[in-house]
């Protein structure tokens, strides 16, 4: 492993663990959305969501672009569906209780 990996990575997959997050991000890797449009399909106050926006946008697992003045946030189709997918293979293929393993280890 390399010097600093584990640092790295402490730091990715704390700013996943956020329900929000993880959410927003699962909103955005099927259609780009608005922090309204986002607030409105997960069902949260909109200054919720622009909170929870910050960090992804920091480590570069969202984009945004402007139409306008309004700023419509995309996934890094790349590193987060990428990152599903391989969660979801380790779901199907190493968790045999259907989730309930992870349920149990809180």
């Amino acid at each position: 492993m390399k010097k600093g990996l584990t640092e790295i990575c402490y730091k990715f997959f704390t700013n996943l663990s956020n329900p929000t997050r993880l959410a927003t991000l699962e909103k955005l890797m099927k259609k780009p959305m608005s922090v309204n449009e986002l607030a409105q399909a997960l069902g949260q106050e909109q200054s919720m969501i622009s909170h929870n926006l910050k960090p992804l946008l920091k480590c570069n697992f969202i984009f945004i672009k402007k139409q306008g003045k309004k700023r419509v946030y995309s996934a890094n189709q790349e590193t987060i569906g990428t990152l599903f997918k391989v969660v979801e293979t380790h779901a199907e293929k190493f968790c045999p209780t259907g989730g309930k393993c992870l349920k149990e280890a809180n």
